[in-house]
């Protein structure tokens, strides 16, 4: 017998009791047999609405488990299906990773073959002066001896010159030619590697790692190196915690520099953007990092120019000193006169932003705040800002070095001399050269033919037609730079060869930023009002975190204008810029916290995706 039997047992033995008690008291002349047969009728209506109600529950029951089971299944399947699909992106990573070698690969190859047809060239172009030189003294000489009986071997000699004058001429222009396709090769690569690139430099240890400061939690072993560059675009950190085992974390970036990188060596991963800002591209490189990360030393030089002196001097030059100098070396390969350089330094701090070259009406030099403006182009600029032209590197250093003094710095926990602000070095560069157009139509056309890269063909870029088959072969991308390589211009935006075109100049930036340090108030140990200084910094490098996650989210609003320092970047960061962050991190447990929140940074830098880059060519008008 189950308990629910025995309950129902108990409950009508005692509704029985009650029911005889109650008749006990009852006259003589009720009938109990009705009284009882009642009762039971009660009770067992009773016990019937009890069952059918446990047969409801049981069929809810298992309609439940039913449920149950079937959600287990879709949710296998799930779990099944994301394990595939992620099966499938790691294969399509490693097919792309492979093929990016492999055209790098042959990249490398074409430019070994250029190399070998210069030098070829060159040679070719000495022996052919040489050539003529010796004709044109035998065709004096023949003129001089022979006079009438040697005037047709003298014509023929003539002939011989004008040939090999023709000839050497076309050996030029195929030079040149091939220079160009150097030019879109090498931008080609660039942007394979990435238009957005993070580079990370670890520092050396150094004398300030020992020391521990009051405020610090760290522990003793705050000192010891945790962070190792194990190649040249890996990084490793060894998380230690107390208790706990130690877990290695790795960051991939497009380069690594550890402690015993030179300058020279950080530079050379730099040079390459320098050849695109000659090719029409804007170029940005800021360094990020805490403060004594080592931002101000890779960027400027570990100390003035003028305290060094020939190869020692060179060996502790910065990005900013180093670029200058190959801006400068690039400029003079062209023709003179073509390109003209000026110079602007920006500081933002607080959010605001402030001049360091404006003058006052005595002359003195004073940081007058200005405003970011978005002109109707699109780009973003400052109103106001003074621009002083240079003409070699050592006048670019000379006004950096004179306004450097005037940027905000404030001792700290971490350095004796933190600068507290956001400095902004502006190179603009004003092109007038001749084959400008040109140049712009063939790189324009390498980055479409690399877009559509299962079309073999090459067109203008310039021509933007809805029909897809209106395109052009690679021979007429070497056209001089008169005619048009549409076929219909009165259906295309391109110039036809009855248009003049103006050679007004168009401008390139080259922006260098050298970061406030990232660090938290609690590191950096300062109180009272730097702590306003310390909230700008951290919020405006937020707002550029902001903007980098939105940027590789495809997000539809891009949040530029929430801080100073992301507004005035706005063409570096989202624009048709290439951009190079140069992480600096430093290598001990003591600043783990740190040097993990500015690889972070780099990491969401790395995730975003941008579409290839336009060269400017507004300026070029139609008369």
């Amino acid at each position: 017998m189950t308990g629910k039997d025995k309950t129902l047992l108990s409950e009508k033995k005692r509704r029985g009791r009650s029911v005889s008690c109650i008749c006990e008291n009852m006259p003589l002349f009720v009938n109990r047999d009705q009284i009882f047969a009642h009762q039971v009728h009660l009770l067992e209506h009773k016990l019937r609405s009890k069952e059918e109600r446990i047969l409801e529950l049981e069929t809810e029951n298992a309609i439940l488990h039913l449920r149950l089971a079937e959600s287990l299944g879709r949710l296998r399947q799930d779990h099944e299906k994301e394990s595939k699909a992620l099966n499938h992106q790691r294969n399509a990573q490693r097919i792309t990773q492979s093929a990016l070698c492999k055209l790098l690969s042959q990249v490398q190859a074409v430019k070994q073959d250029l190399s070998e047809i210069f030098g070829v060239y060159v040679s070719f172009a000495t022996e052919l002066e040489e050539q003529s030189k010796e004709l044109l003294l035998k065709v004096d000489q023949a003129n001089g001896s022979l006079k009438d009986h040697s005037r047709d071997e003298a014509q023929n000699l003539q002939d011989r010159v004008a040939a090999l004058e023709r000839s050497l001429e076309e050996e030029r222009e195929r030079c040149r030619v091939e220079k160009q396709r150097r030019r879109e090769l090498h931008n080609a690569l660039v942007e394979l590697r990435g238009n957005i690139r993070v580079h990370c430099r670890v520092r050396p240890v150094l004398h300030f790692d020992h020391i521990q400061p009051s405020t610090s939690g760290s522990g003793s072993g705050s000192s010891e190196e945790v962070i190792c560059a194990v190649s040249e675009d890996t990084l490793m950190v060894n998380c230690l915690r107390t208790g706990m085992p130690v877990q290695n974390k790795l960051f991939e970036f497009e380069r690594v520099h550890g402690p015993d990188d030179s300058q020279d060596v950080v530079f050379e991963e730099v040079r390459p953007l320098l050849t695109s800002l000659m090719d029409g591209y804007n170029v940005c490189i800021m360094a990020y990092g805490q403060t004594g990360s080592g931002k101000t030393h890779t960027m400027m030089g570990s100390q003035p120019l003028e305290q060094h002196s020939g190869t020692q001097q060179e060996a502790q030059q910065g990005i900013i000193p180093k670029a200058a100098a190959e801006l400068f070396r690039l400029i003079s390969e062209k023709p003179a006169e073509t390109h003209t350089v000026e110079v602007s330094v920006i500081e933002v701090y607080n959010n605001e932003v402030f001049d360091l070259l404006a003058k006052d009406e005595q002359g003195n030099a004073v940081g007058q705040r200005r405003d970011v403006i978005t002109t109707s182009s699109g780009s973003s600029q400052v109103s106001g800002a003074t621009y002083e032209p240079v003409c070699s590197a050592a006048e670019v250093m000379q006004i950096i070095n004179r306004v450097l003094k005037r940027r905000v710095h404030c001792p700290t926990l971490i350095h004796t001399d933190s600068s507290r602000s956001h400095l902004i070095v502006t190179l603009t560069i004003s092109s007038k050269s001749p084959n400008a157009l040109a140049l712009a139509r063939r790189l324009q056309s390498a980055k479409k033919d690399m877009q559509h890269s299962t079309q073999k063909e090459w067109w203008s870029p310039r021509c933007r037609r809805a029909n897809p088959a209106a395109r052009h072969s690679s021979d007429e991308l070497f056209a001089s730079p008169a005619s048009s390589p549409c076929p219909s211009p009165s259906h295309s935006p391109c110039l036809s060869p009855r248009h003049s075109i103006t050679q007004t100049p168009f401008t390139t930036k080259l922006q260098l930023v050298d970061l406030a340090g990232s660090e938290c108030v609690g590191m950096s140990g300062v109180s009272g009002a730097a702590l306003w200084e310390v909230s700008c910094i951290n919020r405006s490098l937020s707002a550029l975190s902001d903007v980098l996650g939105a940027l590789a989210e495809h997000r539809p609003h891009i949040p530029y204008r929430n801080s100073k320092l992301t507004h005035l970047l706005q063409d570096a960061i989202g624009g048709d810029a290439k951009l190079l962050v140069m992480l600096c991190v430093s290598p001990t447990q003591h600043f783990i916290t740190e040097s993990l929140q500015s690889l972070g940074f780099g990491t969401r830098a790395r995730q975003v995706q941008r579409f290839v880059p336009r060269r400017k060519n507004s300026t070029l008008k139609v008369k």
